[in-house]
């Protein structure tokens, strides 16, 4: 029920789809109000898409943005498609018959009107061979008619507990949703499973679900991870992106990746021996010249929480301001730092000379003394609108990354003109964010517009 609820309501492709499937698309061109409104809004704000999007049917919208590209030309769409087309689609991709052998493809169309959904169809496959069987109100279309019928027959993926736990999990269906049992992918290429076991019998029941959700101010991509085996990364930190200088134009913040590094270290070295990237060997000299110690100096340096940031002060002059804060023991990650430094010396690679402050539990490195003075204090960067818009729930994110598109666009739209510079022109932020708890995380893209 809360699936249906969350979907919009009603029959959904995943109703009428085989619950066997691996993988799954759904796209509804008839999604909640809010979602409606702000899909038009955003399309009538590039000249790409302003005049497919000048009525108030997604469904027309849609077809007129693919039907020169998508060999429609032939094709009326208010006589031969809207008669009868409904407002969903899915496809459903299945597991292939036998080994080597291709996958199968289900593909659901919602339908009004059974007999003129057959014409239809039948025009727009243009003499192409396929299959067609029809259950409640779905036309569902396969490579051959067995194929369909055998579709029409199966259990539906809306009973698969892992599918219906998952879309729970993910909430809102938005204009797009999607679902992957990467487990089972990974089940039918051979190459996995022979040069790295441990690694599919981590993604073993890995499962992804994911939405395309529209708002006035932004679009975003929205997902969960669930499922993976020996990926528990603890209790991360949260992101200390907010905490950044106001005046920060990229950043990039990860919490747990030391505690991470330490408990995969084995499994690293091991892939790494069979893509041949030596890194034993280096591991070992590291120790025996310098005492760099892996992984446990590497989980120093990557510590609980990594933020690093540029700021655009300094970009238009050439001499940028960049740096890292460590939530890491200040002491060790300045000893790690210093082995570092001398293993670049002595091969003769120039280093940047970066200023060191150590801190009460951090530890900052920066291309100055005074950026490495305002990285270990608190900034205001989360009281920014863009920010809050591009990194929602930041104060609880694991992992997160922003980067300030209008404070960076006088250096990519001074060469543009025309509808190009326009359409830049209303692009505001990027923002990823997410948060990981035990094997399952969460995450979410957001392209933000002026």
């Amino acid at each position: 029920f809360a699936v249906s609820l969350l979907s919009g309501g009603g029959t959904q492709p995943h109703d009428v789809l085989p619950g066997d499937a691996l993988g799954y698309v759904r796209l509804d061109l008839d999604p909640a109000a809010n979602q409606k409104l702000a899909l038009f809004s955003i399309a009538r704000k590039f000249d790409l898409t302003r005049s497919a999007f000048t009525g108030d049917d997604p469904r027309k919208a849609l077809f007129d943005l693919i039907k020169d590209d998508g060999g429609l030309e032939k094709i009326n769409y208010a006589t031969d498609i809207e008669p009868w087309l409904g407002s969903r689609v899915g496809v459903a991709v299945l597991s292939p018959p036998k080994a080597g052998a291709e996958p199968g493809v289900v593909v659901a169309v919602q339908v009004s009107d059974e007999a003129k959904a057959k014409a239809g169809i039948t025009k727009l496959m243009g003499g192409s061979k396929y299959g067609v069987a029809f259950r409640e109100d779905y036309a569902l279309l396969a490579q051959t008619q067995d194929q369909a019928d055998r579709a029409v027959k199966s259990a539906p993926l809306s009973d698969n507990v892992d599918f219906s736990d998952d879309l729970n999990a993910l909430g809102e269906t938005g204009v797009l949703s999607f679902w992957v049992h990467a487990g089972k992918i990974a089940d039918f290429v051979p190459e996995v499973a022979t040069r790295n076991p441990e690694a599919l019998t981590q993604i073993k029941n890995l499962r992804v679900a994911g939405a395309l959700r529209f708002d006035g101010n932004y679009v975003e991509l929205a997902g969960v991870t669930r499922g993976a085996q020996n990926l528990d990364m603890g209790q991360p930190e949260t992101s200390r992106l907010s905490a950044l200088p106001a005046s920060t134009v990229a950043a990039l913040s990860v919490s747990g990746l030391g505690d991470a590094v330490g408990k995969q270290w084995a499994q690293i070295l091991k892939s790494a021996d069979q893509s041949g990237a030596g890194i034993q060997q280096f591991t070992d000299q590291a120790q025996q010249r310098y005492g760099l110690s892996l992984p446990a100096d590497l989980s120093t340096l990557l510590g609980k929480n990594l933020t690093v940031a540029l700021d655009s002060r300094g970009l238009d002059d050439n001499q940028p301001r960049f740096g890292a804060r460590v939530t890491t023991d200040p002491a060790k990650a300045q000893e790690v730092v210093g082995k570092i430094e001398k293993i670049l010396a002595d091969s003769g690679t120039t280093a940047p000379q970066l200023a060191k402050v150590p801190g009460d539990g951090s530890f900052v490195l920066a291309s100055s003394p005074e950026y490495a003075a305002e990285l270990a204090k608190d900034g205001t960067l989360g009281d920014d609108e863009g920010f809050k818009l591009a990194v929602p729930d930041a104060e609880n994110a694991t992992f997160a990354a922003y980067l300030d598109l209008d404070k960076l666009e006088r250096f990519y739209l001074q060469n543009l003109q025309g509808e190009e510079r326009a359409s830049l022109q209303v692009l505001k932020a990027v923002g990823i964010s997410g948060t990981q708890s035990g094997s399952d995380s969460t995450f979410s893209m957001r392209l933000v517009f002026n």
